[in-house]
């Protein structure tokens, strides 16, 4: 194959880092003046069984499409590749002969293995390599408690963190960008066959917008409408109290950085005081990736080595019922049916639902950790892992096992009126709030005036939770006391 005339050229390599504010990778070949060629590869392979899920693919083909707009707004093109970035890096270094590679660091196992094998090849072609921070505001290694090694609980950590991670956001002006525009594509987005042939994601459409600008338009709604009353409103799933910026980080649309730095702004100019309870959030973001990076195996094992003789049960009857949003405990069915619509769910629902599956069902964290990487626009392997393991109980800082959320009471506390339950579980619209979140304690002529057909619209509940409670204690028990 023909090379294209020689510049000074550069590879910019997409990664987790779709856009073009406050990417590291992107400033700095623009600081060096090289002409940008910008790239993304996607490898089929890389993830092994946490490769990205039917959502989350959706969210990132649709990333792209924005991303390549936007660059092409610029006299640029995105280049898709699909395969081994070792293999392909150097090949188009070569025809491009761009005498640089940039990218983001990513911190998952197979995401660090990428990375090693990418550099290892681009040396033995000759080709230099930069590698940025693009989407924490510190590195997992930078943080160290008192003996020296990575922390394991949140509050030291953040204690510790919190004074000093708030970095300032890049500045370039993006209309300046030298973007290449190569003369042919490698491929088209629709070659990396992203898509789920099974279309049920194609609903979310309703529900996302999926582009660097809405990002932006979602973080000023954040510090707008939320960060001021998310201490007291982020509980409360009928209400938008929630920022819905996790998608937009995972792949990263935007930066925390870009976050970090609205919500400080306004808090200044707001004469706030005190801890803001939404950058507690991020804290807890990027202590997930302190943990993922220092212990890459807690994807499938638990932190907590006693966890692993835990006597999970096998029931594929009742992880199915999960699964759909049909245990007959209207909280926990309406977040798996939101989620099933929406690509999302509301943070205090996902801790009802997930400790229903391990506490309730007495089934596998992993069962509930892999149902969400696949059904999550804002699926992310820390994040995610973390927020199984602290259901489980078996992770960093986690509730204790026996902590065990009643799916009722969650639903009387924090839904009070039902609104929420009966937004995604239309057969409940009738019934008076007193009942909505215990059916099946109604009276009989109230469920039938209200519509309700336990065991026909709606099931009854498949477990009893006071028998379910007495059985997830005496299986914690069975652990012996960890060393």
């Amino acid at each position: 194959m023909i090379a294209e005339a020689s510049s000074n050229k550069s590879i910019v390599w997409f990664r987790k880092d779709l856009r073009l504010l406050d990417h590291p990778a992107l400033g700095y070949a623009f600081e060096r003046n090289k002409e940008i060629i910008p790239v993304f590869i996607w490898d089929e392979q890389e993830g092994g069984s946490w490769a990205p899920g039917s959502a989350s693919r959706w969210w990132l083909h649709h990333s792209l499409s924005s991303l390549a707009g936007s660059i092409e707004k610029l006299g640029g093109r995105l280049l898709f590749c699909k395969g081994s970035a070792a293999e392909i890096l150097p090949r188009l270094a070569k025809k491009y002969r761009a005498d640089e590679v940039y990218y983001g660091r990513t911190y998952d196992p197979s995401g660090i293995s990428t990375q090693e094998k990418v550099e290892e090849s681009l040396d033995q072609a000759g080709i230099e390599t930069q590698s940025f921070n693009s989407s924490l505001l510190q590195e997992p290694w930078e943080m160290k408690n008192g003996s020296g090694k990575p922390f394991q609980v949140f509050t030291p950590y953040w204690r510790k963190s919190r004074p000093i991670i708030y970095r300032e956001p890049l500045v370039y002006n993006t209309s300046k960008l030298p973007f290449f525009k190569t003369s042919t594509a490698e491929s088209s987005l629709d070659d990396l066959s992203l898509l789920n042939t099974q279309n049920w994601h194609e609903k979310f459409a309703e529900h996302w917008v999926v582009s660097e600008e809405a990002a932006h338009q979602m973080i000023e709604r954040t510090v707008d409408e939320v960060t001021h009353s998310y201490a007291t409103r982020r509980n409360i799933p009928s209400v938008d109290g929630t920022s819905r910026l996790s998608p937009y980080l995972a792949w990263g649309l935007v930066s925390p950085r870009q976050i970090c730095q609205a919500v400080l702004q306004a808090d200044k100019e707001g004469s706030h005081r005190g801890e803001n309870k939404f950058l507690v959030e991020i804290g807890w973001r990027e202590f997930s990736y302190h943990l993922l990076y220092h212990f890459p195996s807690i994807p499938d094992q638990p932190l907590r080595p006693k966890y692993a003789d835990f006597p999970w049960l096998d029931d594929p009857e009742n992880l199915k019922l999960w699964q759909s949003g049909n245990t007959g405990y209207p909280m926990v069915d309406a977040g798996m049916r939101q989620l099933y619509e929406t690509g999302w769910m509301h943070n205090r629902v996902r801790m009802v639902v997930a400790s229903f599956l391990v506490k309730h069902l007495l089934l596998p964290w992993q069962e509930g950790a892999r149902w969400f990487w696949d059904t999550l626009v804002d699926a992310d392997l820390a994040s995610n892992t973390q927020g199984w393991q602290w259901a489980a109980g078996c992770g960093a800082d986690a509730a204790p096992y026996f902590r065990i959320f009643n799916p009722i009471t969650q639903g009387e506390k924090f839904d009070t009126r039902g609104i929420y339950a009966r937004q995604w579980i239309p057969s409940l619209q009738n019934l008076p709030p007193k009942w909505t979140f215990r059916p099946w304690e109604a009276p009989a002529d109230l469920l039938e005036s209200s519509g309700v057909d336990l065991g026909g619209n709606y099931p009854g509940p498949c477990v009893d939770h006071s028998d379910a409670r007495n059985r997830a204690l005496a299986a914690l028990a069975t652990l012996r006391p960890q060393a």
